[in-house]
């Protein structure tokens, strides 16, 4: 006598939604899409009374913007400065922020491997710790051309952490206008000849950090000799041709690799490594921050008027504030002010 098994239900499972993202993650994807640069500061640490908790989290824009939330405005004075550095630099930073003097006793800030602790006086009594991540969009090289050499550049320069985009066509039709180079740090023309004057004249006027033509030595010279009624000297010389360094290179591939070493040379020195920034309304380019010491509490803040309280009152120029409380303590006196900051840096010089 066969034995009847009861039937077992069937559970339907819900499906697995994921986590819908916050503002601010919206936020840094709209950034990341439109190539512009940004820093990620996320509080790791707090010690009370300070009135940011571990994982609050702001960016940092390049012309000093700070959306989201790490403190108050003296706190946030100090992030910005430092932020703005590691943008420029390209290195993450853990950041110390405490109101007593630091460990060398000089209220200077203290700079470590991948650590820098300041002296805020402005704090209420708490201490902060925010890693400082700068996320800049990856290099963009232009390779026009459809040539061995071209290839060999698509399938190399990925492995490097570039953006590698390729332009075909024989007729350059698929070349961005000039405006649309804004942000590109390369253009390697590999065509062998097909339409190479119409890229190099867009690239070069565009100011593309690194523009290689891939030519022997006396037809490059001739490409460039023809282009003397539309580009000046100095500007056919910033074409690199042949293009590449000189390694001994031989086959496409190894001279791919020749001219992907020229653009890292390029792009690693100090005149260029600043990231470039697509033209993009309410952005700003990456340099080095402009700071200034605040004349009544003593820090160092970013000299923007965009984001700094600054005041011009007092007759001694301009000047830059961690809050608009220090600020309104200065108008009231600017004189003393002035004259204190200065007798501080007198002896301090004399020291």
């Amino acid at each position: 006598m066969s034995r009847v098994v009861p039937a077992v239900p069937v559970v339907p499972v819900a499906p697995v939604v994921p986590p819908r993202a916050g503002p601010l993650e919206a936020r840094m994807s709209e950034l990341a899409g439109r190539r512009v640069p940004f820093v990620k500061a996320t509080v790791v640490r707090a010690r009370r009374p300070a009135s940011a908790r571990p994982g609050d989290t702001a960016l940092v824009l390049a012309d000093g913007r700070i959306e989201g939330f790490v403190g108050g405005v003296c706190a946030e004075a100090t992030v910005r400065v430092q932020a703005l550095r590691t943008l420029r630099d390209g290195e993450s930073l853990l950041l110390r922020i405490s109101p007593g003097e630091t460990a060398d006793g000089t209220g200077e800030p203290v700079v470590e491997e991948g650590a820098v602790s300041v002296r805020n006086p402005c704090l209420s009594g708490g201490e902060l710790e925010i890693f400082l991540e700068p996320l800049r969009p990856a290099p963009r090289v232009l390779v026009f051309g459809e040539s061995p050499i071209a290839r060999a550049l698509l399938d190399f320069g990925p492995a490097l952490g570039y953006a590698i985009t390729p332009v075909s066509g024989a007729d350059g039709s698929g070349l961005p206008a000039a405006g649309a180079l804004a942000g590109t740090r390369a253009v390697v023309i590999a065509s062998h000849g097909r339409d190479e004057e119409r890229v190099l004249l867009a690239a070069v006027r565009a100011g593309v950090p690194y523009v290689g033509l891939v030519a022997g030595l006396r037809r490059g010279a001739a490409v460039l000799a023809g282009l003397a009624h539309e580009l000046d000297e100095e500007q056919r010389a910033r074409v690199r041709t042949p293009a590449g360094l000189w390694i001994g290179a031989r086959t496409p591939g190894e001279i791919a690799v020749s001219i992907l070493a020229e653009v890292i040379k390029e792009l690693r020195s100090p005149v260029t490594e600043a990231p470039a920034v697509e033209e993009v309304r309410g952005t700003a380019p990456v340099t080095d921050p402009v700071t200034a010491t605040d004349p009544v509490c003593g820090m160092e803040v970013a000299g923007s008027a965009a984001t700094t309280p600054y005041s011009d009152a007092g007759g001694a120029g301009r000047q830059w504030f961690c809050c608009p409380s220090c600020r309104e303590t200065y108008e009231k006196d600017p004189v003393r002010h002035t004259r204190a900051r200065t007798r501080t840096g007198t002896e301090a010089g004399d020291s």
